[in-house]
């Protein structure tokens, strides 16, 4: 197939369409942030890489077989406004407008297909726009299912009869690391915490008052991690895991598992680049089970 990506990130697309089998002539993504393009060099050098979407010529494209993409979501994600009290301004804000970008795209290339994501959160009132946009209802798949982390994405596409996967019952215990292997810089030695049930998802709680209440919770290794998310992952914003009695952030390596990548997909990057590339991505496996309706189409 002949693909072209918007907002191509670290290619989780490429990698989705290679997991399902679907043979691709001809990848070119559309990418500025440059670790995120340096990480799908390494992982895909023949990818084609083109930059900036506000500024393309997409009628090079006409009769690609697949448009995919998901438009930056800060400007519609619930947790902006829950957590860090952002205003929230919808699909004309700063980074979310760039979905009339996609539309664009979509009625100059005119593809035989088509798949765009983005968050569950967003109010109904920018979900029905984009419905609007794009003329199919979209199907909502939580990443729980195929990953050992919950997260709720909304997916607009005309490849048919695309289904829930299969619930594969995967927990953070599954794909963490063991810890003896966990570098001592994870860990928060240092740092007071407050332990809940031993059986509650969220067994332990950060101390601490410049903590957004979101980056204080502690995962139970026996139990799903929150959504991982993009929008800057120093510090403390990193996921948490409760192990051995202590409290740790989670590896880069557990985020890659997290979004079902390969292990070590994002090595070669800082760490910083690393969480914010991942968070940024897809669900492989979930965009492998939508893509792989290809198959019959």
């Amino acid at each position: 197939m002949r693909v072209l990506s918007l907002f191509d990130g670290i290619s989780c697309g490429m990698a989705a369409l290679e997991r399902a089998g679907i043979p691709v002539e001809r990848y070119v993504a559309y990418e500025i942030n440059e670790p995120s393009i340096k990480i799908s060099k390494k992982n895909y050098p023949n990818i084609e890489h083109k930059g900036d979407v506000t500024n393309a010529d997409f009628s090079e494209y006409i009769g690609f077989d697949l448009l995919i993409g998901g438009s930056p979501c800060q400007d519609l994600s619930g947790l902006n406004t829950v957590y860090r009290q952002k205003d929230k301004t919808g699909l004309q804000g700063e980074k979310s407008r760039l979905f009339y970008a996609y539309v664009d795209t979509l009625n100059t290339v005119a593809p035989k297909y088509f798949l765009f994501e983005n968050v569950a959160s967003m109010k109904a009132e920018w979900r029905d726009e984009i419905t609007r946009e794009l003329g199919v209802e979209p199907v909502m798949i939580n990443s729980a299912l195929v990953s050992a982390q919950e997260r709720k994405r909304l997916y607009w596409t005309n490849i048919p009869n695309v289904t829930q996967p299969s619930d594969k019952g995967i927990v953070l215990d599954d794909i963490i690391l063991s810890a003896e292997k966990v570098p001592e810089k994870y860990w928060y030695r240092d740092k007071k915490y407050t332990l809940h049930g031993e059986d509650d998802r969220v067994i332990a709680t950060l101390d601490g008052e410049n903590i957004f209440s979101e980056n204080k919770r502690v995962f139970n290794p026996k139990h799903k991690c929150g959504t991982l998310c993009g929008d800057g992952a120093g510090g403390n914003l990193q996921k948490k895991v409760y192990q051995n009695g202590a409290v740790r952030k989670l590896t880069p390596l557990e985020y890659e598992r997290l979004q079902t990548l390969p292990d070590n997909y994002t090595e070669g990057a800082a760490d910083s680049h690393r969480y914010t590339a991942v968070g940024n991505g897809w669900t492989v496996d979930v965009i492998a089970h939508i893509l792989g309706g290809l198959h019959n189409a």
